[in-house]
């Protein structure tokens, strides 16, 4: 999960025994890859490894027939809040509790980014008893992903400069460039750059860099369906634009198939394992606050094609990452959830309920209750898709029994199956409940065949608009001048059926982070849209978010060392 344990209470021999993930980790026993690969039914000629406990895997072994036969099951959560939700440990719990039932499970997950991890988060493979491995590499630079979509990205910057500094003066001289740089760090200093300084530099011009999970590059790279699709989606990003306000593309620069090369490795999803050995697909890594929060679709057609059930996950809430999972991913490329699960905790319940994040380990079951709206406005949302929902609550070791009975109570009230992961804690064997849970309830009831909150035909506002209002809850939308200006240019250059992916705050279906539970008469603006011709999609900007995170007071990297030959800290 996103924001692990340093530690938690591990009760053996009557003693209270506290252990760091990265000492959990080191007690797993890996299995080669070649051997997870074959529990899969893939055969070692197809296998690319990277050492013993990593490989790629050929996506033209992808079967469709297979995909369609198999169940998809998504895991999103009620709004973050500081204290953490724990996703990413439900979903390797679940895989983990699968298979502790004799189910054929795979997890497919995103691959962490090294600005959090050396930021404010930590370590993105799970914790305790529920981790993919192995963690270290997979946290930091496991297969290189990051970095070819980081240089397939400043590539293109570099060449697109250079045809800039070519061109001047001439009728294919560029107006304006709307293509920065990318970094997988976070680093608030090179938000606003100017570039081009010096004579024989180049063309001065103001700049900035994005982390690399909100790089184009990364969302069409998540989204592309093989090498060819990818190619496609490359020509068609737009740089700039020329002097009578014509795009500028990749495409006029003649320079895919450079651009190909550096990601033609990358493109092959990444088979790891978890700490009890289940089969785990990790592949691309957008943020879902500023991009769509989504793995591949090619690592989840991969998974699907050798799972009987696939557990996948989307990032932050319901109603950024599951909406976006719905609306882009899924509506793009076919794919259809049989079931979502919302992971929740009693201390996330709690803040919505108006609690400080120091006090909610503390008995409050009033508290607890307040928080409900929460947890009822995303039931709502992913019922309005047609998604049948269980709720997954993952236990924290201050967590109450009582309050667990109120939380089953309160869904059992809504007709939403549930069940806790404790799979932190006791690995497979403590959601056992939980996979028992969702193999009845595809069994029983399977979500209906996706239905969307907007049409493709509708206008970039009336989808943004149907986004604030009907899942937010927002009263009003209103659009900054340029915001408007930019709406009325893509619609007239024929983009207006893209989907939108909205960039706003995780910790609030607002746009303001402050606004917990579920806010009510609030209004939203839109200060900026950006065309992202490539991933076809329209990012609509609210509020203060930032495509390039900054570094809190005290980042994770002041904790992180290289001691003995063991990393400390990341976790």
């Amino acid at each position: 999960m996103r924001k692990t344990f340093i530690a938690f209470f591990h009760v053996l021999c009557n003693n209270i025994i506290m252990k760091t993930d990265i000492e959990i980790a080191g007690e797993a026993r890996l299995n080669k890859i070649a051997d997870i690969a074959s529990g899969l039914g893939i055969k070692d000629d197809d296998l690319i490894p990277y050492g013993k406990y990593i490989a790629k895997i050929p996506y033209d072994l992808i079967d469709d027939a297979k995909i369609k036969s198999n169940n998809l099951i998504l895991v999103t959560a009620i709004t973050p809040t500081k204290a953490g939700i724990g996703k990413t440990t439900v979903s390797i719990g679940l895989a983990l509790g699968m298979n502790k039932i004799g189910k054929k499970a795979v997890v497919a997950l995103r691959e962490p980014s090294l600005g959090p991890c050396f930021g404010m988060k930590g370590g993105a493979a799970g914790g305790g008893y529920a981790q993919v491995l192995p963690m270290e590499d997979i946290n930091l630079h496991f297969t290189g992903d990051f970095h070819a979509i980081t240089s397939a990205h400043n590539m293109i910057t570099a060449l697109f400069d250079n045809y800039i500094f070519r061109n001047q003066g001439t009728h294919k001289a560029v107006k304006k460039s709307i293509w920065k740089r990318v970094l997988d760090v976070n680093d608030r200093s090179l938000r606003q750059v100017v570039t081009g300084l010096g004579e024989g530099n180049g063309v001065v011009m103001e700049s900035g860099f994005d982390i690399t999970p909100a790089s184009e590059i990364m969302a069409v790279f998540c989204l592309a369906t093989d090498i060819e699709d990818l190619r496609r989606r490359i020509e068609k990003i737009i740089l700039g634009y020329d002097m009578e306000n014509k795009a500028v593309t990749v495409k006029d620069l003649g320079i895919a198939g450079s651009i190909v090369v550096l990601l033609k490795n990358a493109i092959n999803p990444n088979l790891v394992q978890t700490i009890e050995n289940t089969p785990a697909f990790i592949h691309g890594g957008p943020f879902a606050n500023i991009a769509h929060g989504c793995n591949s679709v090619i690592a989840t057609k991969t998974a699907l094609t050798f799972g009987e059930y696939v557990i996948t996950e989307a990032g932050f809430a319901a109603d950024l990452g599951a909406e976006k999972f719905f609306h882009i991913k899924c509506r793009k490329s076919g794919l259809n959830p049989k079931l979502t699960i919302i992971a929740v905790t009693t201390g996330g319940l709690k803040m919505h309920g108006s609690v400080p994040e120091k006090e909610i380990s503390k008995p409050n079951a009033e508290a607890l209750q307040k928080g409900f709206a929460n947890l009822d406005k995303h039931i709502e949302n992913m019922k309005k898709f047609g998604q049948t929902v269980i709720v997954a609550l993952n236990r924290y070791g201050y967590d109450q029994d009582s309050e667990l009975e109120l939380i089953k109570k309160h869904c059992e009230s809504l007709g939403v199956g549930f069940a806790v992961n404790n799979a932190f804690v006791e690995g497979g064997k403590g959601a056992v409940e939980l996979a028992e849970l969702v193999v009845k309830t595809i069994s029983e009831k399977p979500s209906k065949p996706l239905q969307f909150i907007y049409e493709d035909k509708d206008g970039v506002k009336t989808k943004i608009e149907k986004i604030c209002k009907e899942i937010y809850g927002a009263k009003n939308v209103t659009y900054s001048a340029a915001a408007a200006k930019t709406i009325k240019k893509i619609e007239e250059d024929g983009f207006k059926e893209y989907p939108v992916c909205v960039a706003k705050t995780q910790y609030s279906f607002s746009a303001d982070p402050k606004l917990y539970g579920v806010p009510t008469d609030f209004e939203v603006n839109v200060r900026d849209v950006v065309l992202n011709s490539g991933s076809e999609m329209i990012v609509a900007i609210m509020g203060d978010m930032m495509r390039m995170p900054g570094l809190p007071k005290d980042p994770q990297a002041v904790k992180i060392d290289f001691v003995n030959g063991k990393i400390e800290g990341l976790f």
